[in-house]
């Protein structure tokens, strides 16, 4: 990566980034690193792969945890029609496919069982989190003495 460069520019003829080949070879380190300092966590490849694709297909459940912390969508499916839950389960990676599934089963009932809090499942990549608490007001926080 050169100084200066854009996280999000291609760094190879692929179109991965330089967060895309640290998720594939198991670097949590840095893959973390690259996320705070802005990287798409959605971005696709030419194969249509994503971050979590990466690192479901080389088995990093520690990468998985940290895209799944940084708000990853685990419904995107690359160019083949899998998802990165169903890669890692063909790729051999039965842990980080039950880790997956199950992330993606407590994020749909939290969903359901939560109406207010679905305007909170949109992608987030590139803007500030919302606040996704009921006693904000013009998209303030509360302060716990009352004022805003």
């Amino acid at each position: 990566m050169e100084c200066g460069e854009a996280v999000n520019s291609p760094g190879d003829a692929l179109g991965q980034t330089p967060a895309h080949l640290a998720a594939h070879g198991g670097q949590a380190f840095f893959l973390l690193w690259q996320l705070q300092t802005g990287v798409d966590v959605n971005q696709q490849d030419l194969f249509g792969e994503t971050l979590i694709h990466k690192a479901a297909r080389c088995g990093s459940l520690e990468c998985l945890s940290v895209l799944v912390a940084h708000e990853a969508r685990l419904d995107v499916c690359n160019k083949d029609g899998l998802t990165a839950e169903a890669l890692a389960f063909a790729s051999g990676f039965v842990e980080c496919a039950k880790y997956l599934a199950t992330v993606k089963h407590t994020q749909d009932t939290f969903y359901k069982t939560c109406p207010s809090m679905q305007h909170c499942k949109e992608p987030t990549a590139g803007t500030k989190r919302r606040q996704c608490d009921r006693s904000a007001a013009y998209g303030k926080r509360r302060r716990s003495d009352g004022f805003l």
